[in-house]
């Protein structure tokens, strides 16, 4: 173990276990301490599942990433392992950024990941260098390859950058292959994907353009995946830089395009591409498929627009809770995972509700909570429910019926920073009816419209204090409300 490693564990041992319990979130991931960003390696490895996560241990913003390390058995009880990786190597000295993970043949775990390096131009000024490199462990501990890096500017197409190419995202073929994609900045400055095959996962090839941008979506694509569910092929990517129009939000996006892959030219042909999720804090997805069968992803729950968080908190960021997909109508569809159903507590159910004005109903209340809304009638042009709310604080989620359009506010979370505090967004699918399945974990709220048809997630950093819902109408709904608390201790 290196000693910069070795610090690095001491370090957060000795941190990590002063922040308590009470002060995280019940069920969601969040750093052992200091800052976390992009989801790596989420696998199913020898009966864990295992996350690593963008990490800088020593302070709650980005900063020389090394890789933070969870396990859990049921996506819900999460235990922090010791950092994974550090930036202990000089073809890695600026950093171990994202990327994947995988089981070889003789059991092992394979990690791949973008690792960093600087150039000094003519000039005196310096640049990133990203290179891929791999390191292989047992589920804990973890050895850099002798031979990294194992993908350099001499494994690039005409035209890429070596300072953009980064994200790699393995999986093994049914040829017994190994296959990553990787996110790559060509000479036009928009995004494009490459693919590269291994038979052993040490020594790769490039093998195509997956799939290219041509400037029409964003600039650089980040975080690639690439898979097959349901019958259809869909590529994820984070675009960096996108312009808002009825589907995207401006900046960093994460999209999901959905076409037809030509398994002889290694290409990826695509005809539609969607938002993965239209609240205020969501990047980076990454998925993994299930012993069981199931495509599940998780994303980083924050923007690189907003790291706003109460002062002396000792983490900073979060994931989203896992959530599994599948397709439907050329579409995905996204659920929690079924596991958060084993821990439903204290239900409580209403029906045939008339809402007018504002109202509350007893045992409808809490911050660790799974509830779901159904709007079976009525006659209004504005539904709100307010969360995480007190006589100071409030966040807002509005069904602005009349506009075809939702409407998230979170101006009263807490903010003190006048950064971006709403977000408009279509209603993408025809609704004749209202179902909202909401997920609450203290300091964050995951909003699931018709089945997952439409996502939300959004992240407050309030007082727990602030416990009450409210439901506003401007004239009059007939609701049905099912409401359990999660309890996961």
């Amino acid at each position: 173990m290196s000693e910069m490693l070795e610090k690095a564990r001491k370090y957060e041992d000795e941190q990590g276990k002063q922040i308590k319990a009470e002060d995280r979130p019940a069920f969601h991931v969040s750093p052992y301490v200091g800052w976390m960003n992009d989801p790596n390696g989420f696998s199913y490895y020898q009966g864990e599942y295992h996350l690593f996560y963008q990490y800088n241990p020593y302070d709650t913003h980005w900063d020389s990433m090394h890789w933070g390390h969870v396990v859990s058995k049921d996506l819900l009880h999460w235990e922090y392992l010791p950092a994974a990786l550090a930036p202990d190597e000089d073809y890695d000295k600026i950093g171990c950024f994202s990327g994947s993970a995988i089981e070889l043949d003789d059991s092992r775990q394979l990690l791949m990941y973008t690792a960093v390096d600087h150039e000094t131009l003519e000039d005196g000024s310096k640049r990133d260098i990203q290179t891929q490199a791999v390191a292989v462990g047992d589920g804990r501990d973890y050895v850099k390859y002798e031979k990294n890096p194992v993908l350099t500017e001499k494994d690039l197409p005409e035209g890429a950058s070596k300072v953009d190419f980064r994200d790699p995202k393995i999986w093994k073929g049914k040829d017994g292959n190994f296959y990553c994609v990787i996110g790559s900045r060509p000479a036009d400055g928009s995004g494009q994907i490459l693919l590269y095959r291994s038979a052993n996962g040490f020594d790769w090839e490039f093998v195509s353009i997956l799939a290219e941008n041509k400037k029409r979506f964003g600039k650089m694509w980040e975080c690639p995946d690439f898979f097959c569910l349901n019958g259809a092929y869909v590529l994820i990517t984070s675009p960096q830089d996108l312009s808002a129009d009825e589907e995207f939000h401006n900046g960093n996006n994460s999209v999901y395009y959905m076409g037809s892959y030509d398994k002889n030219q290694h290409m990826f042909h695509y005809d539609a591409v969607y938002s993965l999720d239209d609240g205020l804090d969501f990047y980076a997805p990454q998925t993994m498929l299930a012993d069981d069968g199931r495509r599940i992803m998780i994303a980083w729950m924050q923007s690189w627009d907003s790291n706003i968080r109460p002062e002396g908190q000792k983490w900073s960021g979060m994931m989203i809770l896992p959530r599994e997909l599948k397709v439907k109508d050329g579409k995905i569809l996204q659920s929690p995972v079924r596991e958060i159903e084993n821990y439903h507590r204290n239900g409580v159910r209403y029906e045939k509700q008339e809402v007018q004005g504002t109202c509350r109903f007893d045992g409808i209340k809490g911050r660790v909570l799974d509830m779901t809304v159904e709007i079976a009638g009525g006659d209004f042009g504005e539904f709100t429910i307010s969360v995480a709310q007190n006589e100071q604080f409030h966040t807002d989620f509005s069904i602005l019926q009349h506009k075809n359009r939702i409407e998230i506010d979170g101006t009263y979370s807490g903010m003190v920073r006048d950064a971006s505090a709403i977000r408009r967004v279509k209603v993408k699918s025809p609704c004749k009816k209202w179902k909202l399945r909401i997920i609450l974990d203290k300091y964050s709220m995951e909003v699931f419209l018709n089945d997952g048809q439409q996502v939300f997630s959004t992240t407050f950093y309030t007082s727990l204090e602030a416990d009450q819902i409210s439901f506003v109408c401007d004239g009059k709904a007939i609701v049905n409300l099912e409401k359990y608390d999660i309890v996961v201790a």
